[in-house]
């Protein structure tokens, strides 16, 4: 992985090529908005893979949060081409590294895939699940996994 680069600096994404990945090739984002990317990405720490010599962006994803208590790991995504070079364990890693010293009490995620990627970095399925809940809103429902 030493080919990789992880950075939670907004100034190094590549803000286009987020939105294409996201509203072209995800399941859960698939035609967003530029503009609702920009306030998702306005509204939540951002971090990204990059290949170590082209600096091309490999890897995105978002957590939500208020720095103190809880995040929401989010918009997690590997471009195709990038796939099996461990961009993934990468950037789960950096951004579990970079929010350590806020001391969250947990950081939540839901994927209907990769769990293996994510019980790498020590998440693990919500021992209490009847307890949560969700509150639909506009747009909910229109993905594959809902």
């Amino acid at each position: 992985m030493n080919d990789l680069r992880f950075s939670d600096d907004p100034a190094d994404l590549d803000f286009e090529r987020v939105h294409r990945w996201l509203s072209e090739q995800s399941y859960w984002a698939r035609g967003r908005t530029r503009e609702q990317q920009r306030a998702a990405m306005a509204g939540s720490r951002v971090f990204g893979v990059f290949d170590g010599a082209s600096g091309i962006q490999l890897g995105y994803a978002r957590v939500i949060t208020d720095g103190a208590t809880f995040g929401w790991l989010a918009d997690v995504f590997v471009d195709p081409d990038a796939r099996g070079r461990g961009v993934g364990i990468a950037l789960v890693e950096g951004i579990t590294t970079s929010l350590a010293p806020l001391g969250l009490k947990r950081i939540v995620l839901y994927t209907a895939d990769t769990h293996g990627l994510y019980e790498r970095s020590g998440f693990r399925p919500v021992p209490d699940p009847a307890n949560w809940m969700v509150l639909p809103g506009p747009g909910y429902g229109h993905d594959v996994h809902d």
